[in-house]
């Protein structure tokens, strides 16, 4: 299972790099950088939609999925694309969108017309004559619900996102037979699985209930026949292939990953859940982040239940930041140019380290930061614009808003790639679809590229230090010092080898008693900083510090680390 093995490199096509001057990134432009992503000592890129799209949500309102988005180039260049990424070992993941399509689709411009349409089943539909339709959220439209008037037919259909994005009837055999057509169509090009956009919210219950609930993400995750799709899906398309899946799984909690991808179930592959974003925000206002930081013991606590899940079956992913979320060193670490640096490393060094299949997001490995836009006329993402509208026309305040934007919006994630000190930071050579980061002079590839110590060359030698050490992929995972608020220490053990990881999440300069003794000689096999300092099983770990030693032979924890029965997890080995 290759997949278990892999290290996932995301890349936004829109903000990566353009090969023509329009200002928007291309396929072409990726294939200027394939021996930059082979460098990198990745297995996987996951590309961000790609399909023909009017871009009402940069590509994921797709109108046409046989070929590719005008603004990205053609399909021969996909497929030298596809051709180069395999010379050079690295799978493909697509990102697919089969919740909803585009209005712009055809089946759509047909539905729309007529109820005497063909296409008119293929999307959820309330006719006006039965009065007002149940409400149902819009993601996308905080002022009103996800039902939209379409005068010809004179009914409402359904959009859980934006009203440009209506929703699929799965319920109708034709449209998953139409779905199961497209993913053999890129099956049978070549690529390596897929990244499934909103899967959880295909299904929906067509009695349509009045529904009293906030929690719009776990409703729609609910769907009666959710699993029963998906099972179809792998036993006509996905059984007896080497295909992949990685599920957006929104809405689902921790007990039930295993329903998605427990291998005898016969549904999916891999998921990234939420929870962990969720992290560091005020529960009573819209991504409001707490001033009091991340909690790390509620960290902890909710990495090593996510693992616990995996024990007996499945696989599960690892992420800090990816196109729906704001700069990993922003959020998780510190932009601060004090420690930048060395944070990007611990984060890095966290992501390698844990038992799931990690997934970066461009820019991760050079430390790109948050742009911070202070006007709401820099923003291009249609979350954070309708939901300026919506504030502003309740005289809401609309400041305090974009304040918080400039932490947790999307669009700190999509601006440009910085490649180099050139005009534009060497993305473009026209106008770019959206601001580069100012930082672009400091911070850029080329720069890390020649630097011995720079974030970028850590990214590469601790993706080495993973490809070499199984232990690190499969080996058990054992938490130490739960309650530490601000050290997070892990083992890692499979056949007879042990890994210590020690991560200082904190701006403070911490002195850490190791939870099991070790050699008073021991050196770190990978350190993020200059120093290191060892005295009497007490480590001076500097702000942000990362280590991880090995490989050890398996131990026992100290008494003290022993106390924490409840938070930590046997010491047991696991074999391939």
């Amino acid at each position: 299972m290759w997949w278990k093995e892999s290290i996932i490199y995301q890349i936004y096509p829109r903000s990566f790099k353009d090969s023509n001057g329009d200002g928007i990134g291309d396929l072409a432009g990726i294939i200027s950088k394939l021996d930059y992503l082979e460098s990198l000592g990745i297995d996987t890129v996951w590309l961000n939609p790609i399909f023909g799209s009017p871009n009402d949500d940069n590509g994921y309102d797709i109108s046409n999925y046989y070929d590719i988005m005008t603004e990205y180039g053609t399909m021969k260049e996909f497929d030298m694309l596809l051709q180069g990424l395999h010379q050079r070992n690295i799978k493909l993941l697509l990102d697919l969108v089969v919740n909803h399509t585009s209005d712009e689709h055809p089946w759509f411009q047909g539905a729309r017309q007529s109820r005497e349409n063909p296409y008119y089943n293929y999307y959820h539909w309330w006719p006006a004559e039965k009065g007002k339709p149940p409400f149902r959220y819009s993601h996308f439209d905080p002022s009103g619900q996800a039902w939209t008037y379409n005068k010809a037919t004179d009914s409402y259909y359904l959009h859980y996102f934006s009203a440009k994005m209506p929703d699929l009837n799965w319920e109708n055999p034709q449209v998953r037979k139409e779905v199961y057509d497209i993913m053999r169509f890129w099956i049978n090009k070549g690529v390596d699985g897929f990244r499934l956009d909103a899967i959880c919210y295909i299904s929906k219950d067509t009695s349509w209930p009045e529904i009293e609930t906030h929690d719009w993400g776990a409703y729609y995750a609910h769907g009666p026949h959710l699993h029963d799709y998906l099972q179809e899906m792998n036993r006509e398309v996905l059984e007896n292939t080497n295909i992949t899946t990685l599920a957006e799984a929104a809405g689902i909690t921790i007990n039930e990953a295993l329903h998605f991808v427990e291998e005898n179930r016969k549904e999916l592959h891999m998921l990234y859940h939420f929870e962990g974003m969720h992290l560091g925000y005020l529960k009573d206002a819209y991504k409001r982040p707490d001033p009091k930081g991340i909690d790390l013991v509620e960290l902890k606590r909710l990495y090593t239940s996510w693992d616990k899940i995996y024990e007996t079956g499945g696989w599960g992913t690892i992420y800090l930041t990816n196109h729906d979320q704001p700069r990993m060193v922003s959020r998780w670490g510190s932009d601060i140019e004090t420690y930048r640096e060395v944070s990007a490393k611990m984060l890095i060094t966290f992501l390698l380290t844990m038992r799931a299949t990690p997934i970066f997001y461009n820019g991760d490995e050079i430390g790109m930061t948050n742009i911070r836009f202070e006007s709401i006329d820099d923003y291009k993402d249609i979350d954070t614009i309708n939901m300026y509208k919506y504030l502003q026309s309740k005289g809401e305040d609309t400041a305090r808003f974009l304040l918080d934007q400039q932490m947790a919006a999307r669009d700190n994630s999509r601006t440009p790639f910085q490649w180099d000190t050139s005009t534009n930071a060497g993305f473009t050579e026209g106008k770019p679809w959206i601001k580069v980061n100012e930082n672009y002079t400091l911070i850029n590839e080329a720069a890390q590229e020649k630097d011995d110590r720079s974030i970028l060359q850590f990214f590469k030698q601790v993706v080495l230090l993973r490809k070499h050490q199984p232990v690190l992929v499969y080996g058990r995972y054992q938490l130490y010092d739960a309650a530490h608020p601000q050290v997070y220490t892990y083992t890692r053990t499979l056949n007879g080898t042990m890994f210590l990881i020690v991560l200082n999440f904190s701006k403070e300069t911490v002195v850490y008693k190791l939870p099991f003794l070790v050699d008073a000689d021991i050196e770190p096999l990978v350190n993020n900083m200059l120093t290191f300092e060892l005295e009497g099983g007490n480590l001076n770990l500097a702000p942000y510090q990362a280590l991880i030693f090995g490989p050890l032979p398996p131990v026992m924890p100290t008494a003290a680390a022993a106390e924490e029965k409840a938070e930590v997890l046997p010491l047991e080995e696991e074999t391939i």
